[in-house]
């Protein structure tokens, strides 16, 4: 793709959606000189394969690198397969347990897989670090530590509380912001993107860069995505997450559980929408020419499109109209097979279907939910969470969690 020349709107794209670009000023004359020599950027975005399963929050990143693909950049997407072995310190107060090469080669195939649901695989740089830093003596290892100090480490927050509170903080962790900044000269990146969580790690691979005699990468960083709670960050523990391969009728679902206020973020940071649509949108709600409902709408329909495709988010909000508008059950509704092993006396008790249903991800969870009043049986709300059914008046019936997940139970 042809770099695009006009400033201004390369300018207008980069910055939506960001948090902030560092040093003031230099994105633009990045920018600007790429244009006038006609010499794309290299744009690097690194991310560790310690999950094989990604969700929206995963996706910001990724939906900016695909930004600066469409305004004609290089986009480098780098799989942390040597970095993955130590593990990212930031933002944990505990040393996370080092992955094996099996898990890490495992999840980098998955991760490479989904992220190419955004990137345009055709005109991604897909690299490894593994290729730079497995060969690195340990005279070559010494040279690099040599620009870092142990006193500038322990300004980062989550080593510094670790630190304090006598915690345990591995040797190899220190390592990996020389690593993710080893990174950055190795691939000559122009710019750098990632997380608000990431700050450090990005200004290291600007640091190093200068001390070998490279330009300084530009770091851009993006919000953090918050979950359908509205509360904390996505994250699939917390099950306030959307799955970057969740069934278009699930995604369309979620997103329109969304609160209205979480519209505007999810908007900016998950939609496929421009940044003038984007604003134009916002407007209208604002000024009450767009109902929010009409808007969630749009955004879940969006979003679906941008991992499916028109027609499965048709279909996804057709079907979320049939259920949930309309009161009326799916008619695809998956069996689920309950041993005979799981009845004591004949009975069995509802939080635990619900785990064997996968309606729940634990016996706790499941208590919530029917105490939340999320639960029905044969139509009927479960009010009692130390409720206990017979067999004989559970097989064919259909178990259903809040307004779109149904289960039709089977014994075997």
């Amino acid at each position: 793709m042809a770099l695009i020349k006009d400033i201004d709107h390369q300018m207008k794209v980069i910055a939506a959606g960001t948090a902030e670009c560092l040093p003031e000023g230099d994105m633009r004359a990045k920018v600007e000189r790429a244009i006038a020599k006609d010499k794309p950027l290299k744009i690097k975005f690194g991310v560790d394969p310690t999950r094989p399963d990604l969700h929206l929050g995963h996706a910001v990143p990724l939906r900016k690198l695909r930004q600066f693909q469409e305004l004609g950049h290089t986009a480098i997407l780098l799989i942390g397969d040597f970095t993955a072995l130590v593990g990212d310190p930031s933002a944990r107060d505990i040393t996370r347990p080092q992955l094996s090469v099996e898990e890490v080669r495992e999840n980098a195939e998955t991760y490479a897989e989904q992220a190419f649901h955004i990137l345009d695989k055709d005109k991604t740089v897909l690299d490894y670090n593994s290729r730079w830093l497995a060969p690195l003596t340990f005279e070559e290892l010494l040279r690099l530590t040599a620009y870092f100090t142990v006193a500038r480490l322990l300004e980062r927050e989550d080593f510094s509380k670790r630190y304090s509170e006598c915690a345990s903080i591995g040797l190899h962790e220190f390592l990996y912001p020389v690593m993710q900044a080893y990174d950055s000269v190795a691939l000559e990146a122009d710019v750098e993107i990632g997380g608000t969580d990431q700050i450090f790690n990005l200004l290291a691979g600007r640091e190093l860069q200068k001390a070998l005699g490279q330009e300084p990468q530009t770091v851009l960083t993006l919000p953090i995505l918050v979950g359908l709670d509205g509360e904390k960050k996505m994250s699939k523990s917390l099950g306030n997450h959307i799955g970057l391969t969740d069934p278009p009728e699930e995604m369309f679902g979620k997103l329109m559980s969304l609160a209205d206020e979480l519209m505007p973020e999810y908007f900016r940071l998950a939609s496929g929408e421009g940044p003038y649509e984007i604003e134009e949108i916002l407007r209208n709600i604002e000024s009450a020419d767009l109902h929010p409902a009409r808007a969630k709408r749009r955004l879940a329909g969006d979003v679906v499109k941008l991992y499916w495709d028109e027609k499965s988010a048709k279909a996804a909000e057709e079907r979320f109209d049939r259920v949930h508008k309309e009161r009326e059950r799916p008619d695809d509704i998956p069996d689920i097979q309950v041993p005979a092993a799981e009845f004591v006396d004949g009975k069995i008790w509802i939080p635990r279907l619900l785990v064997l249903a996968n309606l729940a991800a634990s016996t706790s969870e499941g208590r919530r939910l029917i105490n939340q009043k999320g639960i029905r049986i044969a139509e009927e709300i479960v009010e009692n969470p130390d409720l206990e059914l017979p067999a004989d008046y559970l097989d064919g019936e259909v178990i259903q969690k809040g307004k779109r997940h149904f289960r039709r139970i089977k014994l075997s």
